[in-house]
């Protein structure tokens, strides 16, 4: 039995050891998981942001194209509302679905800019229905509408921690 005795510390040291051992292993394997976890989260998240910009995008660009056939607007390919009104329809359900992942998934930060902009896109379509081609009135939908998208892609980089980025204010050279 002294043999036995003799031997209990080195056999209380592999046991501790052991489980030493298992419960670094489990720690590091808990915090490998949640870390892919959140990044699997992070992609989404910046995918169904991405999607909801495209998707809000396109129909500020037929706006733009409405509005340039109603000569308040630069655009190089005038468009007639009535050759874009398919195209908005499917802009517009196009919006829906993107806006309920948006719903679901991103930061209330994030969800609120998007509300901003999509009203003030909203507001575009809106003005340009009722048929009053009034310039100033569309300068000032097109400045609130850019200032809105502005507003959303800052707080897409705040939620993902990503720096700040362009404010995608672009200048045209003067037409000759």
């Amino acid at each position: 039995m002294s043999a036995f005795i003799q031997q209990l510390p080195a056999l209380v040291g592999v046991v501790i050891g052991a489980i030493g051992s298992y419960l670094a292993i489990a720690r590091g394997d808990r915090i490998r998981f949640h870390r892919e976890r959140s990044a699997r989260w992070e992609e989404r998240r910046l995918a169904i942001y991405a999607e909801y910009a495209r998707a809000l995008k396109q129909s500020v660009t037929l706006a733009y194209r409405i509005a340039a056939h109603l000569g308040i607007d630069p655009h190089p390919h005038p468009l007639s509302p009535e050759e874009a009104a398919s195209q908005l329809a499917e802009a517009t359900d196009a919006r829906d679905p993107a806006g309920e992942a948006l719903l679901m998934l991103g930061s209330t930060g994030v969800v609120d800019k998007a509300r901003e902009w999509v009203v003030a896109v909203m507001d575009m379509e809106r003005f340009l229905r009722d048929g009053t081609p009034e310039p100033e009135i569309w300068a000032t939908l097109m400045t609130r509408q850019r200032a809105a998208r502005e507003a959303y892609y800052a707080a897409v980089r705040r939620d993902l921690g990503l720096p700040p980025g362009h404010s995608a204010e672009w200048s045209l050279p003067a037409s000759s």
